[in-house]
């Protein structure tokens, strides 16, 4: 059925993509492929593997015998993603970087190249899938739970949905690397990547010094206002962060029912004064929400769910499915209810809400 038309794979050099352009050649497809370079700032080997991805390209293009286009989106990707990245920081949230670079740069000026060469659909290697389902295009969850993705991906409309296939929706990831293995790509066993979106992985903190200067602050209980140390800056902490206070021989003080040597948590960040207050026990009554207002709302179908029904939330990647309904709902913003109280749920982040299988769409965390 699919001789003959043509689709672009987004390549990145691992072996999820890798398997997804195989998948589609198998299927009829004819496929191209597209590298993305999306970012330029100190694109060395140490931290920003986009040399080694390239290489690690071409191979598998050659064994795949497909044709592979290199695209500099990196203009692109510091307006659209970057700036707006900082931007969060600066205002004491955490954004999530992942979100926005997929709805901006992988299904938006990707997909924007793609038709300019007349390719009739794009791909990639993401664990999610599409279906078309009574005249609407829904984005749902992939087979393997443990990497779904659609959390990330929340943001696709129906444009970009209707363009876009995910070949590896279900399948798992041993299956993925067995047919890597099987059809001799190279990448079969190569390490996922798990750094900030086309930045790599590097130590965060001193990649966020270069852009958002140091400003040195306190730390304070949140509980009884005590002193118990200084920050380099609030903007490189976030809610629910234990490591890297500094403080973890500070007993506690009126810290309700935890013990006296429990961790610290941040729990709230004051910019305005410069303050990291943080509390201590990760069950901390201030650590746990009930509801959260989001912003920014994008739905999937293109208009937003009923209110008062029972969905399920994730206010972050590898949260569990937490049920849930939605209230006030209006155009840009909406109160999320919890059955439970959530830990830590983050200013910035995004929270993605699910019919069963069904990812409807979400927001950002206010």
């Amino acid at each position: 059925m699919n001789q003959g038309k043509s689709v672009v794979v987004g390549l990145s050099g691992g072996v999820d993509s890798s398997v997804a352009a195989l998948l589609l050649k198998r299927q009829g497809w004819q496929v191209h492929g597209l590298f993305m370079k999306n970012w330029e700032d100190d694109d060395t080997d140490e931290y920003c593997s986009s040399r080694q991805d390239l290489v690690d390209v071409m191979s598998v293009a050659d064994t795949l015998g497909i044709e592979v286009e290199a695209v500099n989106f990196a203009k692109q990707y510091r307006e659209r993603v970057f700036a707006r990245f900082l931007d969060e920081y600066r205002a004491g949230r955490t954004p999530n970087p992942d979100v926005l670079c997929n709805s901006e740069i992988k299904f938006n000026a990707f997909l924007e190249h793609a038709r300019q060469i007349g390719a009739e659909r794009i791909a990639t290697g993401h664990y999610a899938g599409v279906r078309e389902f009574q005249g609407k295009w829904q984005l749902l969850k992939a087979e393997d739970g443990n990497k779904d993705q659609s959390y990330f991906l929340h943001r696709l409309d129906q444009r970009q949905l209707a363009s876009t296939l995910f070949p590896l929706a279900g399948l798992y990831k041993r299956e993925v690397r067995r047919i890597a293995e099987e059809a001799g790509l190279h990448v079969a066993l190569k390490k996922d990547s798990t750094g900030i979106c086309f930045i790599g992985e590097r130590p965060f903190k001193d990649f966020l010094t270069r852009y958002l200067p140091p400003a040195k602050g306190e730390i304070r209980c949140l509980d009884d206002d005590r002193l118990l140390g200084e920050h380099d800056g609030v903007a490189y902490h976030t809610i629910g962060q234990r490591k890297g206070l500094h403080i973890g021989g500070v007993k506690g003080g009126k810290s309700g029912d935890t013990g006296d040597h429990d961790a610290w948590f941040v729990a709230r960040k004051d910019v305005f004064r410069n303050i990291l207050y943080v509390v201590q026990g990760h069950s901390h009554p201030a650590l746990q929400s009930d509801e959260l207002s989001a912003r920014e709302l994008s739905w999937v179908a293109g208009e937003p769910p009923h209110a008062h029904w029972v969905y399920t939330a994730k206010t972050r990647y590898r949260q569990t499915d937490a049920p849930c309904e939605l209230e006030r709902v209006g155009v840009d913003s909406c109160m999320v209810r919890f059955a439970e109280p959530q830990w830590a749920v983050t200013p910035g982040q995004s929270v993605a809400i699910y019919e069963s299988r069904v990812c409807l769409g979400g927001g950002v965390i206010v």
